[in-house]
């Protein structure tokens, strides 16, 4: 299974870059790859054993899938791992960089897109993270 690696620098403190990150108020706001696309509902229980459930759908409503995992590690304000029900682990990491955040995220690829294509729609809703967070 490959491993991909994607990172994005947020100009915001790492209290304010895990908040936007972790709150399902902010979640539905930014979790999302293009404009046409949006997060209607997220659940977010940060613990080990907790789960995490996102709705993400076209905005016209011609498709739309729930991403659901459970929490296998969690460093409030510096990392957690989850793994997802298809059993694909996810890391993410918050490097406190003083004035800025570093946001490293690793998962493992699904066979179903390439992986080229699973990197760039991750870094898209990274993006759009990094965009919303600097911006709010």
């Amino acid at each position: 299974m490959e491993i991909i690696k994607i990172q994005a620098t947020v100009n915001a403190s790492v209290e304010k870059v895990w908040d936007f990150y972790t709150n399902p108020i902010y979640i539905t706001k930014w979790n999302f790859a293009s404009p046409d696309w949006h997060c209607p509902t997220a659940e977010n229980d940060l613990r080990i054993g907790g789960n995490y459930k996102v709705r993400m759908e076209a905005k016209d409503g011609s498709f739309g899938f729930d991403l659901e995992a459970m929490y296998n590690e969690v460093e409030l304000g510096k990392k957690f791992v989850f793994t997802m029900a298809d059993k694909r682990k996810v890391s993410v990491n918050f490097e406190d960089l003083s004035s800025t955040t570093n946001v490293t995220v690793v998962f493992e690829a699904e066979s179903e897109n390439s992986v080229e294509l699973q990197r760039q729609g991750w870094q898209a809703i990274l993006n759009n993270f990094k965009k919303y967070t600097e911006s709010n």
